[in-house]
């Protein structure tokens, strides 16, 4: 069952309606992705074998724990650009093909300094009926934001379905399902092209599509939504949890963290948030920090079992000194630590010692 603090109001999503939706020659692009310079755009697609490359992330930009899963088989590779308007029925037409349990799916243009996209994946089965009814809440965000892509994919057979930030549908399928998908992309009138001319092909912006209302809790915020889908999706970060490095494999030693807390207690399932400032030098440091910093904040209540990071993002020493108080990147680098926290709503800090 999905964990909404908000259970019993209803709380939704709104596409802002002040964005205009681009178009070249009948051809139309998703809100949140477009080109800035001329583009001559026709729907097709373009197909290449990829053999048996050893295991795989999940994510849809790769991830860190690709050991865990068996080695991708041989396949065929196929990226598929059709219209703004018609990514959806395409997307329909071949999670059709998918088994009755699946592996959802998420990228997220985040907000950590080191790290341009935030790649979550189920590492357990999920139904699809699971991931059915999170397009079906979220379907307008997903399939136009510039932020954020997604998809699902099954290893029995495999079959890999995918709508990146850019609103491209990429599919990897086994040659026992080769057919079917070749199919499904002939009932949409699309043939095979030697080069796709999407809006990556060109200089182009990206941007979010939510109205947000600061002044009301009424509307989703994109955060709101991915952490919901999270839970929908029992999706989890696909980085090293013990390693600490940067896009290019550096290793970045201890770095400064804002995270953002969800505590719930078992008996009545009450959630509370807490944000916090800590430096350290791993996703799994920043967890524990973050768990022995709000137990003492409960008021030793055992009964609040579940200290979960929602959100943990690396920020610059600048942006730490700047968040923190804390002065000098010497100091923040010294150690692991927790700075700063302060519970949901709260404006005023409460600073830690170090």
């Amino acid at each position: 069952m999905m964990d909404d603090p908000d259970r019993g109001r209803m709380r939704r999503i709104e596409i802002d309606s002040g964005i205009e939706r681009r178009e070249t020659d009948g051809f139309t692009y998703p809100l949140g992705a477009y080109p800035v310079e001329p583009l001559r755009t026709r729907a097709g697609y373009v197909v290449e074998f990829e053999a048996a490359d050893g295991s795989n992330g999940l994510g849809g930009s790769g991830g860190g724990e690709g050991e865990e899963w068996e080695e991708w088989p041989d396949r065929f590779m196929y990226d598929c650009l059709v219209s703004a308007s018609r990514v959806r029925s395409l997307m329909t037409l071949l999670t059709a093909l998918l088994p009755s349990r699946v592996y959802p799916i998420l990228d997220v243009l985040g907000n950590d300094a080191h790290r341009e996209i935030d790649p979550y994946i189920a590492y357990d089965l999920v139904g699809y009926d699971r991931f059915c009814e999170g397009l079906a809440m979220f379907g307008e965000w997903l399939y136009e934001d510039g932020m954020v892509g997604f998809g699902v994919m099954s290893l029995e057979p495999f079959l890999y379905v995918f709508v990146d930030e850019h609103k491209i549908v990429t599919v990897r399928c086994e040659l026992a399902v080769k057919e079917k998908v070749e199919k499904a992309l002939t009932a949409f009138d699309l043939g095979e092209v030697e080069q796709l001319s999407g809006v990556d092909s060109v200089e182009h912006e990206h941007r979010g599509v939510l109205r947000i209302d600061e002044a009301s809790d009424e509307l989703l915020a994109p955060e709101d939504v991915v952490g919901m889908l999270r839970d929908m999706w029992r999706l989890q970060l696909n980085i090293d949890a013990d390693a600490n490095v940067d896009e290019d494999g550096n290793d970045l030693g201890v770095t400064g963290w804002y995270c953002l807390a969800r505590c719930t207690r078992e008996s009545d399932e009450q959630t509370k948030y807490a944000e916090l400032l800590l430096a350290a030098g791993s996703l799994t440091e920043a967890e524990q920090l973050a768990t022995d910093a709000l137990s003492p904040e409960m008021g030793g209540d055992d009964s609040w079992v579940d200290v979960e990071l929602i959100r943990a993002d690396r920020v610059t020493a600048q942006e730490y000194a700047e968040l923190s108080g804390i002065t000098g990147a010497d100091e923040l680098l010294r150690s692991a630590r927790v700075d700063a926290l302060r519970w949901e709503k709260s404006e005023k800090w409460t600073r830690r010692g170090g």
